[in-house]
């Protein structure tokens, strides 16, 4: 058995530490290099040192990326790229034709819904939005036949539905569907959507993978090598690859992972607490409450409930607005998933995108991306900013 065959079976922490990537054979390098060339010497015409002739095809520091985040979702192959949506375009252009059908969730990510409403529809692309907590709704909304992919984030953004993977997974297999899953607010480290019939996942690696907010980056996870080829074509050609530092970057982020989402989590979960007993409060949105709709599933299906809490307040958009711009120690900002705390209001700024859609989110509401600072700070400074409604 080899040190890499061993390593798929190790544990979590151990894979995000050393698949992907054997020591240096010249110098013994634990880490990955950043190569920083955008090609290479051939030992003859087509004579390539392990495949590599150009930069945008495949990179030695880029291939390392790819291999871990593949070994922690427990996936065939995986692919990085320069953002989370150029992740999404590629494969929606590598698994789609004008006139197919996608079903996405009702409460999707205002980029992700942008880039069905607004760039691939303009291609040929429908799509219909369905509950991803309604499985009955979301195999209503298939069209047997046209649909391809039934793409599914779960925890939704911002509104924290869960959808049942399984489940999903079964129905879409039944219509001759891909179940495609956002797994970015979960994270590899807890959840494994492709172990539970998923068939793609996709990340934004800005998020937890990074988890730092000093770079921008998406990846493709995918099980079946048939769809892994034809993602890499499209990679190859579409050419919205991960530079090698934005690459060398995230790998760096994903050694971290575990021990970082669990602060994450422990935070949260503090948070959470401290939010349903405040008089400011009028609703609290996060799967580890049991009043969640969907908390049976997601504890079902995630090893944890995640460091994302959406929560509506007592005084209306106003408040809310207010709550945002007095905060401190959370800083008010897009994104979420990095060390530092971050909030943010959707309606203004995360999904003004679709403001007057169906997939409108309530203009009350507050999402926390809860970061690993001491708990003490984090829950005095939500104290300070809710305030007062008056």
């Amino acid at each position: 058995m080899t040190s890499q065959q061993h390593r798929s079976k190790s544990g979590f922490e151990t894979r995000a530490i050393h698949a992907g990537y054997e020591p240096d054979p010249m110098t013994g390098a634990v880490i990955p290099p950043i190569y920083a060339t955008s090609t290479y010497k051939q030992d003859g015409v087509g004579g390539m040192r392990g495949g590599y002739e150009y930069s945008r095809s495949a990179n030695p520091t880029r291939t390392a990326l790819e291999g871990v985040i593949a070994a922690l979702e427990e996936g065939e192959r995986g692919f990085a790229f320069a953002s989370g949506l150029a992740a999404e375009d590629t494969l929606i252009r590598a698994l789609c034709r004008p006139g197919d059908h996608v079903v996405i969730p009702d409460d999707a990510y205002g980029g992700t819904y942008r880039l069905f409403d607004k760039v691939e529809q303009v291609w040929g692309l429908e799509h219909s939005p369905a509950p991803v907590s309604d499985v009955d709704a979301m195999r209503a909304a298939i069209r047997p036949g046209k649909t391809k992919l039934v793409w599914v984030e779960t925890p939704t953004n911002p509104m924290l539905n869960i959808g049942d993977i399984e489940a999903l997974a079964s129905v879409a297999h039944d219509a001759g569907a891909l179940l495609v899953v956002d797994n970015t607010f979960a994270s590899p480290y807890l959840q494994q959507p492709l172990t539970l019939g998923a068939d793609i996942v996709v990340h934004s690696t800005t998020k937890y993978c990074g988890g730092h907010s000093d770079v921008v980056g998406g990846a493709l996870v995918v099980r079946d090598l048939e769809v892994a080829e034809k993602v890499a074509f499209h990679q190859n050609s579409m050419g919205a690859v991960a530079g090698p530092f934005d690459a060398f970057l995230t790998h760096r982020g994903l050694k971290t992972l575990g021990v970082r989402m669990d602060r994450h989590c422990d935070n949260a979960e503090k948070v959470v607490e401290f939010l349903t007993s405040h008089d400011q409060v009028a609703q609290v949105i996060y799967p580890g409450l049991e009043e969640h709709p969907g908390h049976a599933v997601a504890a079902k299906q995630m090893k944890r409930f995640g460091g994302i809490i959406s929560f509506r307040v007592t005084g209306g958009e106003q408040h809310a607005l207010d709550v945002c711009g007095r905060a401190e120690v959370f800083t008010l900002g897009e994104s979420l998933g990095g060390v530092e705390s971050l909030i943010e209001h959707p309606g203004r700024m995360t999904h003004a995108s679709v403001a007057g859609t169906d997939l409108e989110v309530p203009a009350d509401l507050i999402r926390l991306s809860v970061g690993i600072e001491s708990i003490d700070d984090l829950l005095g400074d939500l104290d300070r900013s809710l305030g007062s409604a008056d």
